[in-house]
């Protein structure tokens, strides 16, 4: 069934194998996911396709500078003739996936809301909370270059995102395909390959999955080494990073491990699996120093160098 999956978003990301496995990957994790790259790559329609596939309830949140908390999580209204009564409306947060397009133009305020649904699975208006609906998730997409009129996101929201995938531009084979395979660029259609009783086995699978205890250890030895303050830092992260990954890092490697060895067909998580997915679950957890920006060093260059220090097995 995940091979489907991974099979029907091919057809829409063209030559995107590395970002498409990434995504069934943290939709297995049962995490969400920021994508970031130049506009007209693909985010939107590979969200959007995703949704077809697994014939999930899909919402679409375009962030604007004038949105509001309430414009996402829903709000109470007045109703009734003969008695009037406040009702309270469903905001596009109460879908199963959400995309939240171009987060970062929307102000601080806003993005806020989002952290409660992203955590909690849940939303709380005027003191009353309310659950969101099973499964959920959130895929975020943001331009990396245009600055102007955009607000970074917190630290505290990036953590909340199992993966950070950078969505890299494509070359002339690839143009090539989609002039000659497509009508104004429109991807083929799909039927579902999913519903929602299948992908609740396949979060059961995933659970199963077993994480052996050298694979933990080594998960825990290279979040540690992220943080410059540790002996076991290695000089690029002592070097280029103020603060390192949080144990929410920790959590997001183990099941990112588990969905992957599932996808792969294995029953237990190995390094391969851990050192697949750091890549994606630490580089939005590193918060890099002044240096950094002088001598262009960026947080996906960092990770390699984490990946090369850190042994899958502890010396001596």
């Amino acid at each position: 069934m995940a091979s489907r999956l991974k099979s029907g978003l091919n057809q829409v990301m063209l030559d995107q194998e590395t970002v498409v496995e990434q995504v069934v990957t943290a939709v297995l994790a049962r995490g969400h996911v920021l994508l970031e790259g130049l506009p007209g790559l693909g985010k939107t329609e590979l969200c959007k396709a995703l949704a077809r596939l697994l014939a999930l309830p899909f919402r679409r949140i375009q962030f604007t500078p004038d949105l509001l908390p309430g414009d996402i999580t829903g709000t109470y209204v007045l109703e009734g003739e003969s008695r009037r009564d406040f009702v309270f409306r469903e905001g596009p947060l109460f879908a199963s996936l959400v995309l939240a397009d171009e987060i970062n133009r929307s102000s601080p305020k806003t993005q806020s809301a989002l952290l409660e649904a992203m955590q909690e699975r849940s939303v709380t208006v005027l003191g009353q909370t309310r659950p969101l609906p099973d499964p959920f998730f959130v895929l975020a997409t943001q331009n990396p270059i245009e600055l102007e009129g955009t607000y970074p996101l917190p630290e505290a929201q990036l953590d909340r995102f199992l993966f950070r995938i950078l969505v890299p531009p494509v070359g002339a084979k690839t143009l090539r395909t989609l002039l000659t395979t497509r009508v104004r660029g429109a991807p083929p259609a799909q039927e579902p390959v999913l519903d929602a009783e299948g992908l609740s086995r396949l979060f059961a699978a995933v659970d199963r999955v077993h994480l052996p205890g050298p694979v933990a250890d080594f998960i825990g030895r290279l979040v540690e080494a992220s943080d410059p303050r540790q002996p076991s830092a290695p000089e690029p992260v002592r070097r280029f990073v103020r603060f390192g990954a949080s144990p929410r890092a920790a959590l997001a490697l183990a099941a990112a491990g588990r969905a992957r060895a599932l996808l792969e067909g294995r029953p237990n998580v190995g390094f391969d699996d851990v050192v697949a997915a750091a890549p994606a679950a630490l580089n939005h957890r590193l918060v890099l120093a002044y240096e950094a920006s002088l001598e262009k060093v960026t947080a996906p260059d960092v990770v390699r160098e984490l990946l090369k220090a850190t042994p899958e097995v502890p010396r001596g």
